[in-house]
Formats: C-alpha cells, sequence, structure tokens
C-alpha cells in the first residue's frame, strides 16, 4: 500500500495562516463595528442614495470608456509590434501602482484650468474638474488597466489559426476583428468589464483629489463613506458593509464557482 504524502512543505501554512487572517480580519472587524440594522435606514437616506446611484452612473460611463479605448489598446498589445511593447506596457501599468492622490494631482495637471489640456478647454468656456465628468475621468485613469490587460491576456492566448482562416476567406483586418476575434475572447473581455466597473465603483482618492465631494455632483460612494466617517463611524461602517458586498458579488463573478464562464475559448 503505497502511502500518500502531500507536496506541500508544512511550513508554509503559518504564513499562509498570517496571510489570510491579515486579509480576512479588517473585513470581520468591519462587520462587528457597522450597525447592520441600520443598513436600511441608511439606504433610504437621499444623501446616500443620491451617492450610490451617482457612483452607478458614473462607473458605469468609466467603464463605457474603458471599452471604446481599452479594448484596441489591448489588441494592438497582443497583435502589434513586439518591440513597441516594452515601452507602452509601463505606461498602461502605471496607474496600477501611482498612488491614488498623485493620479488625481496628475489628472489636475492635464485637465485642470491651468492644465495642458484644461487651460484651452477653459478658454473656450468647457471645465473638467470638480464635475461629473471628472469622476468619469478618475475612474477611467484607474481602471482602464484591467481592461487592457484583461483583452491582451485574451487575445494572446487565442490560436492565430482562426485569424489565418478568416483572412483566407477573404475577411479583412476589421472584419476579422469583430466576428471571430471579439467572439471568441468574450469571456476575458466580460471578465475586464467587470473588474473595470467593480475598480470604478471603489475609486476614491483621484476622484476627491481631482472632481471634489460635491453633494449630487461628484460625491460618490466611497467619498460618502469617508465623510461619514468624520461624523459618524458607524454609518460609515455600514455604508461600507454594503460596498463590500457588492465588492463579492463582483469577485465572485470573476473568481468564483461561475469563474468557468470568464475563461477563453482556445
Amino acid at each position: 500500500m503505497v502511502r500518500r504524502t502531500s507536496a506541500l512543505p508544512g511550513l508554509l501554512w503559518l504564513p499562509a495562516v498570517v496571510g489570510a487572517v491579515l486579509l480576512t480580519l479588517p473585513v470581520l472587524s468591519l462587520l462587528v463595528e457597522a450597525d447592520l440594522p441600520a443598513v436600511p435606514e441608511l439606504l433610504a437616506s437621499p444623501t446616500t442614495r443620491e451617492a450610490l446611484l451617482l457612483s452607478v452612473q458614473t462607473a458605469t460611463a468609466a467603464t463605457g470608456l474603458c471599452l471604446v479605448c481599452g479594448i484596441p489598446l489591448g489588441v494592438l498589445m497582443a497583435r502589434g509590434r513586439a518591440r513597441l511593447l516594452p515601452w507602452v506596457r509601463p505606461l498602461v501599468l502605471l496607474p496600477l501602482v501611482l498612488p491614488p492622490v498623485v493620479a488625481g494631482v496628475a489628472l489636475l495637471a492635464a485637465f485642470g484650468r491651468m492644465g495642458l489640456v484644461g487651460q484651452p478647454l477653459h478658454a473656450l468656456g468647457v471645465q473638467i474638474t470638480f464635475t461629473s465628468l471628472a469622476v468619469v475621468l478618475a475612474q477611467a485613469f484607474v481602471a482602464m488597466p484591467f481592461m487592457v490587460l484583461s483583452v491582451e491576456s485574451a487575445v494572446a492566448s487565442l490560436d492565430r489559426e482562426y485569424e489565418e482562416a478568416a483572412a483566407t476567406m477573404g475577411a479583412g483586418p476589421l472584419a476579422t476583428l469583430w466576428w471571430v476575434v471579439l467572439p471568441l475572447v468574450r469571456p476575458g473581455l466580460l471578465a475586464g468589464t467587470v473588474l473595470c466597473f467593480a475598480r470604478c465603483l471603489g475609486e476614491f482618492g483621484a476622484t476627491l483629489a481631482f472632481a471634489g465631494s460635491a453633494a449630487g455632483t461628484t460625491r460618490t460612494a466611497p467619498v460618502e463613506v469617508y465623510l461619514l466617517q468624520q461624523s459618524d463611524p458607524q454609518a460609515a461602517a455600514a455604508l461600507a458593509v454594503v460596498m463590500i458586498a457588492v465588492a463579492l458579488i463582483v469577485v465572485g463573478l470573476v473568481y468564483g464557482p461561475g469563474r468557468r464562464l470568464f475563461s477563453v475559448r482556445r
């Protein structure tokens, strides 16, 4: 009889458990601190509903912008010239590693009243900062890397024989992309869209620095949590629990039991 032994070193368990506790303890502590029975009353508050609605609206618009710009960029990174990739990839990844406040300051430098693009727009009477459009731009800036990298990974893993077969049948590059490539990478595209939307919903630092916290205009749900924390910590914790629930749903869609829906066909 062959004795079965684990292939994993026992020393892995201690740091793994510590890491799991580090990741879950803050969330569990928040659930304990939050006044959960007050969640329905909090959601009935006009200010909270306004912040949640604004978050959904701006996140939807920002995700749409990421789709329009991120899909072409992801395809080009997967199928474009290899020598350009080392230059393009760091620029795409930059928003992922920038401190949120730095991202907000960078957006101000570009689209602020005295910014590179904002100054000529302001001369034409167009203001971007401290508007809902600023929220959309901030969310798209920090979330687009998720879309680009998801599309790039999905397209790069796709066998080129499908594209070659379409070309031999007379399909042009655009038709091949629309009718062959995108349908085949749809699971990866959906995963990128969901992650992008979730990142937009959770954006805080760049939004606060670039768009402010005007009620009904730029005060999204994360900003509302921050402001509530100053005056009513229990209400802030309750609203944070709502956002955690939404995040868990999103993560479950991509990485949970139904994750096969988001696996790329090959």
